[in-house]
Order: structure tokens, then C-alpha cells, then sequence
């Protein structure tokens, strides 16, 4: 399914969005299509600083930049930017803890998900492309609450207690982080649908920014646009956007066309059947959503894009690693000429 030559460094891929608002399900569709085996995940929830019970008895919540190690994932992200292996903090949501770290070497893709992973202009400079997740506030408030209570052994009223909670840093750190997206993903039920009972029913709406190419899709504005999917030309916080939209009951061969057009665009690859992705967990039963899975390949798309054509962009500074170098660099030379005057602070 890929061209033949290898990038000199991964694609990176961020996916940043509020606690259950689907991040892991948006990414685990990526891995189906491109294939585990060429797949890198990082969630940076797992450089939390402190468990569940010391956030708790501190009184902070783990949306506050605070409460995890920013200096650490910056770090990373810069290893992982460069094709670098890494020792990963794991922090296990089933119980709150910190457990053993992960020793992980990134693929040919690597997709970085999480709360805060857009959080400072180190981050944002190592990324490909930049999505973030942005649901209908009620509906995440659903998901949350039947994850939270299915999957980490939480109560309906402390799901709802998390979220009044949390809400402060939300606002304040979570949600300033869409301004830099590059794809904005709204999932919504249909009018008069209230969230809990919309199930796999949803609509979604795309915010394609122009801070990357998209693919031509232009037929869906030529007046032969299948029934359900839309193109249109708008305006997002005052800035000209495509948006495209694509209904929850689009029908099976209409979702089909629009896939087909997106891949022919990738003249190169193979299409991947969509059964293999578009899935998704709802409570015990596994369902499939046209358009989440039209959403995970115009992702995929942009990623396969930019492995095509990585020859020919430029890599990002060397941050961290440039600082410990300059750091010894001033040391050497206030060594030789027996300098006192305070270096500068020495990278973490």
C-alpha cells in the first residue's frame, strides 16, 4: 500500500481534544487503515506527575499543565520527531496509577493523543498535522460518562462531580488548543436526536483550515453533491474555512463515492476496505458510522500526503537538544577562560 522509498524521519499526527471526546476511537481507525505494524501511539495523559489519589489530596485536576510533565513531552515529541526511541511514563486510567515506563520506537506514523498535546509552540512545531476534537458538549459529556463508568470503574455521580470540576481547566487549557488545528471534528446528533439515544446516528462537521492542502473535493459543489455530504464555503472565528458536512443517514454507496474520491487522490495506494475501519465501541456492542470512518481517511489522507512528499519539507529546529548542546558549549568555554559569571539555566 506505500511507495517504495522510506521518509527520513515519521509523520507525526496530533489529536487533541477534551477527556472523551474521541480521541482513541478516531485514532485506532488510523492504525486499521495504515496498519499496526507501521503505527506509533502516544497518549500524553500517561506523563501525568501525580495518580489519581495525589491529585485528588493536591486538589488539581489532570487538565492543568501543572499536574503533568510539559517539559518532558516537549522532550519527546522531539525524539519521536527525529525517528528517536523513548521511555514513556505510563499512567493506568483502569486505576489511577503510575506503573513500569514503555520503551517505544516510533514507526513510519506516529500518532500523538491526548489533553494537552498543542499546549506550547515547542509541541505544535514537531506535528504534521494537527486535529482536534470537538463535540457537541452534551454528547461528551454522554461518552464520558458511559466510558468512565464502563471502562474505569467510576460511578455515574462522580463522572458527573469530575465534570463540574473540571470545567475551569477545560476552559482555560483544553479547549484554546482548536485555534491551532488544522482539522476541526464536530460530531452531533441529528436535529431533535437527544445525545444519549443518537448511537452510531451522528452527523459530523469537518473545519478544513487552509493551514494545509486538502483534497479537491469540488464536485460537491457543482450541483452533483450525493444526498447527505456537503461542501460548503465558511467562516470559522472569522477566518474563511471549507466545511465539510456529512449527515449521520448518508446512504452506503453515496459514503462510497466520497471515499473514492478522497483515494483517488493517492493515485499510489491501495483503497482499504471500510469495514476495516469506522468502528467504534458503543457500551458492549461494536458499531460502524459512515462518517467517522470518512473522517478517519481524510485524516489518513493528509498523513499519506505528507509521506509522499517528506523529501521535500524541511524538519523542525532541534529545541531541546539544541538547548543541552548551547548549555555545554557555555560551560566549555567559561571552563577555558575560567568565566564566573552564572550560566544559563540548564535544560530539564
Amino acid at each position: 500500500m506505500f511507495m517504495k522509498f522510506k521518509p527520513p524521519r515519521p509523520i507525526i499526527l496530533g489529536i487533541v481534544g477534551d477527556s472523551g471526546a474521541g480521541k482513541t476511537t478516531i485514532a485506532q481507525g488510523i492504525v486499521q487503515i495504515l496498519g499496526a505494524d507501521r503505527v506509533t501511539v502516544v497518549c500524553t495523559d500517561d506523563y501525568h506527575k501525580y495518580d489519581r489519589k495525589e491529585r485528588a489530596k493536591i486538589g488539581i485536576t489532570p487538565l492543568h499543565p501543572d499536574c503533568n510533565y510539559i517539559d518532558i513531552i516537549e522532550q519527546h515529541l522531539e525524539r519521536l520527531y527525529y525517528g528517536q526511541a523513548i521511555l514513556k511514563p505510563v499512567y493506568d486510567h483502569s486505576t489511577g496509577t503510575l506503573v513500569r515506563p514503555e520503551y517505544v520506537k516510533p514507526r513510519d506514523f506516529v500518532i500523538v493523543e491526548g489533553l494537552l498535546g498543542y499546549h506550547t509552540p515547542v509541541m505544535r512545531q514537531f506535528y504534521d498535522v494537527k486535529v482536534y476534537l470537538d463535540p457537541l458538549e452534551e454528547l461528551r459529556r454522554v461518552w464520558k460518562i458511559r466510558r468512565d463508568t464502563t471502562k474505569r470503574g467510576y460511578t455515574v455521580e462522580q463522572v458527573l462531580k469530575s465534570l463540574e470540576r473540571r470545567e475551569p481547566d477545560s476552559a482555560r487549557f483544553i479547549r484554546p488548543q482548536r485555534e491551532y488545528a488544522d482539522i476541526v471534528v464536530q460530531f452531533y446528533p441529528p436535529e431533535g436526536v437527544p445525545p444519549e439515544a443518537a448511537g452510531p446516528n451522528l452527523n459530523v462537521r469537518l473545519i478544513l483550515r487552509p493551514t494545509i492542502p486538502h483534497p479537491d473535493l469540488s464536485y460537491l459543489t457543482d450541483g452533483q453533491a450525493p444526498t447527505g455530504i456537503r461542501l460548503i464555503l465558511g467562516r470559522d472565528r472569522g477566518k474563511p474555512v471549507d466545511i465539510l458536512e456529512i449527515d449521520a443517514n448518508v446512504a452506503s454507496e453515496h459514503a462510497h463515492e466520497l471515499a473514492e474520491k478522497i483515494w483517488s487522490h493517492l493515485p499510489e495506494l491501495a483503497p482499504v476496505e471500510e469495514e476495516l475501519f469506522g468502528n467504534y465501541q458503543d457500551l458492549y456492542e461494536v458499531r460502524h458510522s459512515h462518517p467517522l470512518a470518512l473522517t478517519q481517511l481524510l485524516i489518513v489522507y493528509h498523513l499519506l500526503r505528507k509521506y509522499s512528499d517528506l523529501s521535500e519539507l524541511p524538519l523542525a529546529p532541534p529545541v531541546a537538544a539544541l538547548s543541552l548542546l548551547r548549555y555545554r558549549e557555555y560551560i566549555q568555554m567559561a571552563v577555558r577562560h575560567e568565566r564566573v559569571q552564572e550560566p544559563p539555566a540548564r535544560p530539564d
